[in-house]
């Protein structure tokens, strides 16, 4: 009997153990259906073949024993001899035929073992390439590993930079804010003192321009719009005009555009529309306009402009 014990300790050695184990169970198998092929069947029949031979000779014995003894039968028991030797060369002939049968099974299974023992190296031979490629593929995962490393300290310095960056652009947003703040103020001042100069020179501008007796002097304040919110005015005063009463309304800017026209309008005019006594005059002042054509953009729109230079 076949020790498949031992024949997977031996597959072992150039496969992995669940390949051995399937390829010991399969020698296992062969060697079994060959004990029951051969041995089972086959040797059993040869046996029978072997035991009819022995009681044929030992007839043949008895035979010879019965014709020394009786020796008037000698010729009929010569041909019985006869025909149980011929009866005996037909078994062996038949013996010979199962012999060469068995044989050529056995070459049979000897082939299959052969072409089992060529698949066992080619599975080794599978194996060993495996573990070579799983050698590489490491070698390649360690290169990787290096390489994402070296990214992630990279990264590292990056957010070193990315940090010491967003403090420079804190600290520069922080002074962009205070000079934001600065130049909103200096705007303001400006604008305040362009203003004041206006509150000056309009009087005698708009009287002669435009025949407006002005009461009382000009000033910035808060009124109460059409809707009964509070409005700041820049230039706000009362005056009549050819017997008519008007209230002045008015804006300085430093530099005017068509789009601060259209502002006052919006902003200021139209929210002040019947909440002023009289009729509204409006009035710009500006130290400069953004284009030419924004001077006659105003003066179309009917508002009155003036630049500081005028005062």
């Amino acid at each position: 009997m076949i020790d498949t014990l031992q024949v997977f300790q031996e597959l072992q050695e150039v496969l992995p153990p669940e390949a051995a184990r399937r390829v010991a169970e399969v020698i296992g198998r062969v060697y079994e259906e060959l004990q029951r092929g051969v041995t089972r069947t086959e040797f059993q029949e040869l046996h029978r073949t072997v035991a009819q031979l022995a009681e044929a000779q030992q007839q043949t014995e008895r035979q010879l024993q019965a014709l020394a003894a009786q020796v008037g039968g000698l010729a009929q028991r010569v041909e019985e001899l006869a025909e149980a030797q011929r009866r005996t060369e037909q078994q062996v002939q038949a013996l010979a035929a199962q012999m060469e049968a068995l044989t050529r099974r056995v070459d049979g299974l000897a082939q299959r073992v052969d072409g089992l023992a060529q698949r066992v190296e080619e599975l080794a031979e599978a194996q060993r390439r495996t573990e070579q490629q799983v050698q590489a593929l490491a070698a390649r995962v360690e290169v990787i590993a290096q390489q994402v490393e070296k990214l992630a300290e990279a990264q590292r310095k990056t957010e070193v930079e990315v940090m010491s960056l967003s403090r420079s652009v804190q600290e520069l947003t922080g002074e962009l804010r205070e000079t934001r703040q600065q130049l909103g103020g200096l705007a303001m001042t400006v604008g305040y003192t362009l203003e004041n100069e206006a509150f000056k020179a309009l009087p005698g501008l708009l009287a002669r321009d435009f025949g407006l007796t002005v009461h009382g002097p000009l000033r910035r304040k808060y009124v109460i719009d059409r809707k009964g919110e509070l409005l700041e005015v820049n230039i706000i005063g009362q005056a009549s005009q050819n017997g008519e009463s008007v209230t002045i309304v008015g804006e300085a800017k430093v530099q005017l555009s068509k789009n601060d026209v259209d502002r006052f309008i919006r902003k200021k005019l139209k929210r002040l529309e019947g909440a002023l006594p009289g009729r509204l005059f409006p009035v710009l002042v500006t130290h400069m306009t953004t284009a030419a054509d924004v001077e006659a953009y105003a003066r179309n729109k009917g508002i009155a402009l003036y630049y500081s230079y005028d005062f």
